[in-house]
């Protein structure tokens, strides 16, 4: 008897304290009613925590996931589903949440542009509010926002582009079968990196045992194949890719192109590069000095700078010193998420993307408001807009790619495999991280089935949505595009 209560006493307690450590997903739910797309719509808002285990069933990660459910859908087997994430990688998904695709969104005017600070930024509803004919899912993958590794997980079991791939495809998996929503249509939306992760994604997600196939990707600022993404001095195919959105840049800032239509000067700035450039950056030293002063004066045409510098440069201009030297009369440099934004530089080096940090402080003090305000979130942990250890510990190797990551070939063979699955390509003329050439020879190749990949384009940068007109304009091109059978 006495051993029986000796064992109950030591037994009990530790039981009690296992109790103690068990921790359950956080969630915060609220409920809300507003008018959208002249449609007034009652909805939830999900944000939450979601457990993924292992294949021992030990909880690995929490991801964090912020959902709008519009509320009195009888058919929810015809309601479309829409997952969200940006990129980085080790980004969370704020810009695309209170850029675009929220029902609350920052509005970037004019001023900021040339230089005003977005420390406290108008925040206004979002009247192309895609609530009306799709939820939508916001994904923040591990490491940024609020999402984490938990008991016996480990960081390096997520970033990474494989890594990454397949915890957010669990993610989506179990979001599906947590809410039931395996007959829905379903929908990707990414940016930037988000487009190399919607790519892998989506290949991941046919496979695997627990096969669910895509009805459509959005590729906002793809970026696919980063060979024609990254300007480095021994890349060629970054020279031609770039080419014309320095030409389209330049036409902005009224240094090249006057007197066209900026689609007109982008269409001869296209013809240049496929016809004229690419031949003779081949040829490269074999030009002729003649041919290399002629190729100079071409290029200066297009992109706004002088001959002389160019011809210095080789004819090979790359675009971290375009951004110094198109307003170098001016004393600024020009953004490279978007090359509308300009910001002072003194002795010449720049102090960063005037695009990022004059609006990023804005977004994070307008998200953090709506979390603490709108959607009553209480966390303990701060949410990370983004999380610079990631970038340097991420194991980017992928497919046989020894240099440049390239996901393109898993989108060309998933839309071979999945007949249903659609493509939109939203580029920015302004964009000067992932080009909008870059776009079309990247869908030129690979794979690709075009007659489903449709391409628009936008008088904006990197985030097209922070210009007006093109917020507009991209809601009702995607709108379109969900809505299409």
């Amino acid at each position: 008897m006495k051993r029986i209560l000796f064992l109950l006493l030591v037994f009990i307690p530790n039981l009690l304290f296992a109790q103690e450590k068990t921790v359950e997903p956080k969630s915060f739910i609220t409920q809300h009613e507003n008018t959208f797309n002249g449609q007034r719509i009652k909805y939830q808002a999900i944000a939450k925590e979601t457990f993924l285990r292992n294949d021992a069933g030990k909880e690995v990660a929490a991801f964090w996931s912020i959902s709008y459910i519009k509320e009195d859908v009888a058919d929810k087997k015809n309601r479309p589903v829409t997952f969200v994430f940006n990129g980085g990688p080790g980004s969370a998904s704020i810009w695309l949440h209170m850029g675009f695709f929220g029902p609350h969104v920052v509005k970037v005017e004019g001023d900021y542009m040339q230089g005003k600070s977005l420390n406290q930024p108008p925040v206004v509803k979002n009247e192309d509010f895609l609530l009306d004919i799709t939820d939508i899912v916001f994904v923040d993958p591990i490491g940024t926002g609020f999402s984490r590794v938990i008991g016996e997980g480990k960081e390096e079991d997520y970033w990474g582009l494989n890594e990454d791939a397949a915890s957010v495809a669990e993610f989506i998996r179990t979001w599906v079968a947590d809410n039931n929503r395996w007959m829905s249509p379903k929908f990707m939306a990414g940016e930037s990196f988000g487009t190399t992760r919607a790519a892998a994604v989506t290949k991941v997600l046919q496979g695997g045992g627990r096969a669910m196939g895509m009805n459509g990707i959005i590729l906002i600022s793809q970026a696919l194949d980063y060979a024609g993404s990254t300007s480095a001095p021994d890349n060629i195919t970054s020279y031609f890719t770039y080419l014309p959105s320095m030409a389209t840049t330049a036409w902005f800032h009224k240094k090249a192109g006057q007197g066209n239509t900026i689609e007109a000067f982008a269409q001869e700035a296209r013809e240049f590069a496929y016809n004229e450039y690419l031949p003779a950056l081949y040829k490269g030293d074999f030009l002729s000095t003649a041919e290399k002063s002629a190729l100079a004066n071409r290029l200066s045409y297009f992109i706004g700078l002088d001959a002389d510098y160019i011809l210095r440069s080789n004819n090979r201009v790359q675009m971290n010193r375009f951004k110094k030297e198109l307003l170098k009369d001016e004393g600024r440099a020009i953004g490279t998420l978007d090359g509308r934004f300009s910001g002072e530089v003194a002795d010449r080096p720049t102090l960063g993307d005037a695009s990022s940090y004059l609006t990023t402080p804005g977004y994070t003090a307008a998200f953090n408001d709506y979390l603490a305000n709108v959607l009553q979130v209480k966390m303990e942990n701060p949410y990370l807009t983004s999380n610079r250890r990631i970038g340097g510990r991420w194991k980017w190797f992928y497919g046989g790619e020894p240099k440049y990551v390239n996901t393109s070939r898993d989108l060309g063979e998933s839309m071979r495999t999945n007949p249903e699955l659609k493509v939109l390509v939203a580029s920015g003329y302004y964009d000067l991280i992932t080009p909008f050439l870059d776009a079309e020879y990247t869908f030129s190749r690979n794979g690709m089935v075009l007659n489903r990949v449709k391409f628009t384009y936008y008088e904006g940068g990197h985030m097209m949505y922070n210009n007006e007109p093109d917020f507009k304009q991209l809601a009702k091109d995607i709108r379109a595009f969900i809505l299409e059978k």
